[in-house]
């Protein structure tokens, strides 16, 4: 072989050797959040969340287990800090509680105008049990991050509680829609609402999430009344996997 033969072959497996090694440099060195931005992955989650109500339901309290399962529907979307795609998501909460305030209330019969002329008290209130699916959620993931992901969301849904939720307060006995156990309100309760939060990958394709959520709570007048949840701010945190 020709000494110029041997460098040339020299030359270009050097190069090839460089190429490669180049090329899997890049691999590692992507950052997750432009890994999964790179496709239109699914997202699968599980979420713990909490809250409380505000204005006058400042004594209410929320607690629900559950998951998260969403697809990106869009590409990278725009430039700079706004960069980003956009996600479909549902959300179900196979466990939701609400903790209200107890208090008495009286079956009055029909016509009855004082207390005196109704009977058999009873409590309403207290801890209420169902569950809750956002069948609709969208999302905007901000992708210019390497391991921090914001987002912002939209979303509506809907709950199931095992009792009339929310019970009414103070009784007007001379109103027939305040008697009887849970009266005015309904068992199904619709949940528009939005908020904020964030992915933070701890390993590719990995990530904890934080978020937090205005959301109202509202029977639409299914029941006699609606007295709902007018604001409810609903912390939570969850473990996402991207696939």
């Amino acid at each position: 072989m020709k000494f110029e033969q041997m460098i040339g072959r020299v030359v270009c497996a050097v190069a090839l050797a460089m190429g490669v090694s180049a090329g899997a440099q890049d691999h590692i060195a992507i950052s997750p959040v432009a890994d999964v931005a790179s496709s239109t992955p699914w997202e699968y989650g599980a979420l713990l969340q909490g809250g409380v109500g505000l204005q006058e339901r400042t004594d209410f309290s929320f607690l629900m287990i559950g998951g998260h399962l969403g697809k990106v529907i869009t590409p990278e979307i725009g430039k700079g800090l706004f960069k980003g795609n956009l996600e479909y998501a549902v959300e179900v909460f196979p466990f939701w509680q609400s903790y209200t305030p107890k208090f008495q209330r009286i079956n009055c019969p029909s016509g009855a105008t004082v207390a005196t002329q109704c009977s058999n008290p009873y409590t309403v209130g207290g801890t209420y049990t169902g569950a809750s699916i956002t069948p609709i959620q969208l999302r905007w993931n901000f992708t210019h991050g390497k391991r921090f992901m914001p987002w912002v969301q939209a979303a509506g849904g809907v709950v199931w509680t095992n009792h009339k939720y929310p019970a009414v307060g103070d009784l007007n006995v001379g109103d027939p829609t305040q008697t009887g156990p849970g009266a005015n309100t309904s068992v199904w309760n619709f949940t528009p609402q939005g908020g904020v939060g964030a992915h933070y990958f701890v390993k590719p394709r990995r990530s904890i999430d934080f978020s937090a959520n205005a959301v109202h709570i509202s029977s639409a007048s299914l029941g006699d009344k609606n007295p709902g949840v007018n604001v409810s701010l609903q912390m939570s945190v969850g473990y996402t996997w991207w696939k």
